[in-house]
């Protein structure tokens, strides 16, 4: 009877998991090719690579990586309830836990950068997995495509020297800077390493955030004298 139970909830999460995937790829078809469903499926396999050594509640867990960007604000006029509203209606028509949707939403809603430069948010162990798994995805050198495909679609400045790099301690300046693509390094992604919530994503976080100082220094040396005509 209890291996019974066990299976029906294996096919239970099997089942919601499916169904969340096609919801996602549907919704995202059309995205900005940094924030599409191949970004969501990398942070969703990142997810589960950290839950390998890290304890969390599974369900939450994959539900809120795969739904974490299903509407991001910075495509919605800044909008950052409407994400969190169209993950609660679709885990609503699944006639899931209110408890476990609260759950979900609670990691979608804090675990962006922006939101950690001024919020002082609880932790849950969820919120620490997801958010180390976003985060991964923003570093090495898929974060150095993904910044500069968004750098392209923003028609952002790939480097100006006369514009340096500036360090963002509040959810505002970040969110209107429009500073060149190569500040961005400097103001978030050679940040990221040391945020890192849970060991095995620190220890996924060296090897990419070396890959961005090489890269980097191959860069500028490319560049060269920025004072010369």
């Amino acid at each position: 009877m209890q291996d019974q139970r066990k299976t029906e909830e294996k096919n239970s999460r099997h089942l919601i998991i499916q169904k969340t995937i096609d919801f996602v790829k549907a919704t995202l078809h059309d995205a900005e090719a940094g924030h599409d469903w191949w970004h969501i499926r990398r942070v969703w396999k990142n997810t589960q690579l950290i839950l390998k050594q890290h304890q969390a509640d599974r369900l939450v867990c994959e539900l809120a990586a795969l739904l974490h960007d299903v509407a991001d604000a910075k495509f919605h006029n800044g909008d950052e309830e409407i994400g969190p509203q169209i993950a609660t209606k679709f885990l609503q028509d699944q006639a899931l836990d209110p408890a476990l949707i609260s759950q979900v939403v609670y990691v979608i809603r804090h675990l962006s950068y922006k939101n950690s430069l001024e919020e002082s948010t609880p932790r849950t162990p969820e919120l620490d997995v997801v958010q180390d798994a976003d985060r991964l995805d923003a570093m090495g050198a898929i974060g150095i495509a993904r910044a500069f495909h968004y750098g392209g679609y923003k028609n952002r400045e790939i480097y100006n020297p006369a514009i340096p790099a500036q360090i963002h301690l509040d959810k505002e300046s970040y969110k209107t800077s429009n500073a060149p693509t190569i500040n961005h390094f400097h103001e978030k992604l050679l940040r990221l390493k040391d945020l890192m919530n849970t060991s095995s994503a620190k220890q996924m976080a060296e090897q990419r955030h070396i890959f961005m100082e090489a890269f980097l220094q191959q860069f500028y040396a490319e560049w060269g004298d920025a004072n010369e005509v």
